[in-house]
């Protein structure tokens, strides 16, 4: 389970490191915040370990890689559009604030948005890890369940 992850994971940053180049072309055409270049690209790195194990656990539960596909796009799509200001409109209309809060804190999102304006916080860093974590974990209880049948 983590040596697949890690080698999306690392595909994928070796993906972003690619885009160097056009870092480089706009540095030399403007004066860009490189700081907040480099915070969006950690951020992008880190929403991507989040898809892949999301997509990794959802691949391990089903056996048709079409429903895996479609069934890790919605789980993804959840958990981005739980920050979005029309999903929490809906919810603050008739759930209790900490509701509201705890959906808007499950956001992909809400963490990567600090991350992108140049503000590395712990709890978003920790955020990733944890949703990586679980998703993992919970990938190498299906892959073990299914290697018992």
């Amino acid at each position: 389970v983590l040596g697949k992850f890690f080698a999306a994971w690392a595909f994928t940053g070796l993906a972003l490191i690619l885009n160097f180049p056009l870092w480089i072309t706009v540095n030399y055409l403007g004066n860009p915040d490189n700081g907040v270049i480099f915070t969006g690209f950690i951020g992008s790195f880190l929403m991507a370990g989040g898809f892949l194990a999301i997509g990794s656990c959802v691949s391990a539960s089903t056996k048709n890689q079409v429903i895996a596909f479609v069934l890790s796009l919605i789980v993804s799509l959840i958990f981005v559009l739980a920050g979005y200001g029309i999903v929490l409109d809906f919810f603050s209309s008739w759930a209790p604030q900490p509701l509201v809060d705890a959906i808007s804190s499950f956001s992909f999102l809400t963490h990567f948005d600090a991350i992108s304006k140049g503000v590395i916080d712990l709890r978003d860093i920790l955020y990733f890890a944890a949703l990586i974590t679980i998703w993992l974990f919970a990938n190498a209880l299906i892959v073990n369940a299914r290697k018992a049948d």
